[in-house]
């Protein structure tokens, strides 16, 4: 059975449920072997302080069938800067079979040039900021167009993980990796969107996350100009 390379983006800040979900999904199968991915192979600290450990620098990573890049917080600004990183992703991109993304990594994708020209989402407090890096955004949880899969927000990437499984691995792999997980999710509240929140709700959090909003923002502007100048 060929064996799947599968590669994960970690970096200091990176949001770790946003690499976990899809990590447990995609690790599942006997033929994936999966790479956490960054410059060196030191321990690194998540946004929510969890410590995780690379397999892989971008130096020696192999070719991958599937790379995905998950969202962060402040340390996201960082990545989506560095040249080396936009790189890399590049060239991963050219012969990977999947280019994916869960939560705002699909902004980083953007500022790698690699999602121009494809629909794709991310969290959504961010959409009009995919946009603005000349991306199609929609706003369902997961969006397949050709061979980019993005997620929306954090917990999506359990369903970008099992979606993936469908499209490599088949149904039946998929079904059993979600039955293994008992992934059935009944939430406590009916607040897991905008629209189900409600102003009461969204309101507070956009005041509590504008720092991060505004931060973003900036940084996705330099990218767009960025890109306008390399095209």
């Amino acid at each position: 059975m060929t064996q799947l390379q599968i590669g994960f983006l970690i970096y200091p800040g990176v949001i770790q449920l946003d690499v976990m979900g899809a990590y447990q999904v995609l690790a599942f199968p006997s033929n994936t072997h999966v790479h956490l991915i960054w410059k060196t192979l030191t321990p690194i600290a998540s946004n929510e302080g969890l410590t995780l450990t690379p397999t892989a620098t971008i130096s020696d990573c192999p070719p991958l069938d599937v790379i995905c890049v998950p969202g962060g917080g402040m340390g996201q600004i960082e990545v989506m800067k560095d040249l080396e990183i936009l790189d890399f992703l590049k060239q991963q991109s050219q012969g990977a079979q999947y280019v994916t993304s869960v939560c705002t990594g699909s902004m980083i994708l953007a500022a790698a040039g690699v999602l121009q020209g494809y629909k794709a989402t991310c969290h959504w407090a961010f959409r009009d900021q995919l946009a603005i890096l000349g991306v199609d955004v929609m706003s369902q949880r997961v969006v397949i167009d050709r061979n980019r899969v993005t997620g929306a927000g954090v917990t999506s990437g359990i369903d970008v993980g099992l979606t993936l499984l469908g499209l490599l691995c088949g149904d039946e792999v998929a079904k059993m990796t979600q039955l293994m997980m008992e992934y059935s999710p009944e939430p406590p509240f009916n607040a897991g969107t905008p629209e189900q929140a409600g102003e009461e709700i969204v309101q507070p959090f956009i005041q509590l996350g504008k720092p991060l909003l505004d931060a973003f923002l900036a940084q996705t502007r330099d990218s767009a100009s960025q890109l306008s100048i390399q095209s």
